[in-house]
């Protein structure tokens, strides 16, 4: 083992990796290191110009570049798995759009037992510490449900495009609400997005929570730092070994290692480690050290699909492609952080139940002012350049399971993993649901001064194995993978919700998405964000922030706003606008 020592290592700077090395260091007794295994994010504007967010997705230099094994559900497809390999992680690359989920998620995380303290009523409190949220109009939209004073900065979307203003009257018009807070009461309607971006540029977890403290004696972050194996004496970790550069190996002992490397590194590095499931690793030459079967298993995600229509009426930001115009664009955001490219574009969207049976809301929609995939291509047979519009959907609650295991005792090697998407009838049944509430909300009367008909999957498509086997083929990840270190007491669960410590292990705790016991509804990097917050938390020592008494909305009557006995389950609408 090296010389160097630190009380805390860190493996990964992703989003959880950046916001624990920020609190964890904060005592300036404590000495941490961060091991990330890609580059910086420091002056390239591939990361922080919002618009430029396609281009670091495939990139060797920013991305993992995962991709499944052949799906069984999906005619034997590879999906490929966009991860960020660099400081800040995937929120790094990803589209920066900031969703809780909905309350109800955590409330079903609770259900489990052990995990009583991770209910909607004590997460919101770490939701509400990390954020601090500007509206439109400039002011702080701190209250009730959200945070004002929080690391993380985020902009209420402007959604000033004639096409938004048509979406959203269409899923009225559809029989669906609108909702002023996606994030805050009430998360099912349709409404403008939250998203991490700030004054034109990327707000990723990096830049609010890594960068301000670099400059303490105590925190230091390595790059290029891609850890191989976490050292064990007995069951107890005492430090990592890593590749700097991808050639030199060394090590460094640690007081505590916590793991940050998300739904797949996680696993991975757990698995080299030999903590795992025996019957996987022995084969390989793996040591065991401990006995841990749930250790990449559960893995669950989104699957997304794109709806796109022809646009009548050249509203679009097609012209932004245009490479004519991409100087421009790109100067006016080197000078003035504004302009297309300051951007996400991903400004609105919603949440709505699929029919009256699910609880709370299983489908959610982004919308886009333009017609075109994330890598550039546009609907078969279409102009690149012509106008269009688009949303992404797709269930948010398959009850489909998959799994990550390593292949090889090379670290280098990447792990295979499996979703099992389109395996189950209900996830099957909900697809065809998405698909036609989708086109029922793009048809309506609001659409028709832009409608210039569907592109993809086209009018072709209507039966329900015919949008199956379209979303058999067509269909992406929404680049959520999660829950394969999963919260909880059961024989298959691998972190004590607690402490975040590893069961059966001393020194070694998760804190990622791979503790998620259940998927939630949306982008998971705001959850992921509140897991790290509620993590330093346990790991500090700190008595955890009180449990908030806040109302959220639920549609189905007898359900309780507040805790089950407490009178103000009686509140009408009206009586929760003035609470707020």
């Amino acid at each position: 083992m090296g010389d160097d020592r630190y009380d805390i290592v860190i493996v990964g700077g992703g989003s959880a990796g950046c916001a624990l090395a920020n609190r964890l260091s904060a005592d300036p007794s404590t000495s941490v290191l961060v091991l990330e295994a890609g580059r910086t994010d420091r002056f390239d504007p591939l990361i922080h110009a919002p618009a430029a967010l396609p281009f670091p997705i495939g990139n060797p230099l920013y991305d993992w570049r995962y991709e499944s094994e052949p799906e069984p559900g999906m005619g034997g497809r590879r999906v490929y798995h966009a991860r960020g390999k660099v400081l800040g992680g995937s929120s790094s690359i990803n589209g920066m759009i900031f969703q809780r989920g909905n309350p109800m998620d955590f409330d079903r995380w609770a259900m489990s037992p052990g995990m009583e303290a991770w209910d909607y009523r004590h997460c919101l409190p770490y939701f509400k510490r990390l954020e601090s949220l500007i509206l439109p109009d400039g002011s702080v939209g701190a209250n009730a449900w959200r945070g004002g004073s929080g690391p993380l900065k985020l902009e209420r979307s402007p959604a000033t495009n004639p096409l938004f203003s048509a979406f959203f009257e269409a899923a009225q018009q559809a029989g669906y609400p609108l909702t002023d807070d996606v994030n805050g009461y009430r998360q099912e309607g349709f409404g403008r997005f939250d998203r991490n971006i700030v004054g034109g540029v990327r707000m990723s977890a990096a830049r609010a929570y890594l960068h301000p403290v670099m400059h303490r004696p105590n925190l230091s972050v390595e790059t290029f730092a891609h850890a191989t194996k976490v050292r064990f004496e007995g069951r107890r970790a005492v430090g990592v070994d890593y590749l700097r550069a991808g050639r030199r190996h060394r090590s460094v002992r640690a007081g505590e290692v916590v793991l940050c490397g998300g739904a797949i590194n996680t696993p991975q590095l757990l698995q080299l480690s030999g903590i795992g499931n025996p019957e996987h690793l022995r084969p390989l030459g793996v040591q065991m050290v401990h006995d841990l079967p749930g250790v990449g298993e559960n893995l669950q995600d989104h699957l997304e699909v794109y709806i796109q229509y022809a646009s009548l009426q050249p509203v679009s930001i097609v012209e932004g492609l245009k490479w004519r115009n991409r100087p421009r664009i790109g100067l006016e955001w080197l000078l003035r952080r504004t302009g297309t490219a300051a951007s996400n574009h991903f400004e609105g969207g919603g949440f709505c139940r699929s029919n009256d049976l699910v609880d709370w809301p299983n489908l959610m929609f982004h919308f886009l002012p333009i017609a075109i995939r994330y890598d550039g291509s546009a609907p078969a047979g279409q102009d690149r350049y012509a106008h269009g519009y688009q949303v992404h959907i797709g269930p948010m609650y398959a009850d489909t399971r998959g799994w990550v295991r390593i292949d090889s005792t090379d670290p280098r090697a990447k792990p295979r993993m499996q979703f099992n998407y389109l395996t189950t009838p209900s996830d099957r049944r909900e697809w065809v649901e998405v698909v036609r509430v989708a086109r029922s909300i793009l048809n309506q009367p609001a659409f028709a001064p832009f409608n210039g008909g569907e592109l993809s999957p086209g009018p072709a498509v209507e039966t329900d194995e015919e949008i199956l086997d379209w979303v058999r083929k067509d269909a992406e990840t929404a680049l959520h993978p999660s829950c394969t270190a999963k919260m909880g007491t059961d024989e298959m669960s691998v972190v004590d919700p607690a402490s975040m410590r590893v069961h059966g292990t001393e020194g070694l705790r998760v804190v990622d998405a791979s503790v998620f016991p259940f998927v939630t509804n949306g982008n998971i990097y705001a959850p992921v964000m509140m897991v790290a917050e509620k993590a330093a938390d346990l790991i500090i020592g700190n008595t955890p922030l009180a449990p908030a008494d806040v109302p959220y909305y639920r549609h189905r009557d007898g359900w309780p706003l507040y805790p089950p006995g407490d009178a103000r389950n009686a509140l009408t609408d009206s009586d929760v606008e003035e609470h707020s």
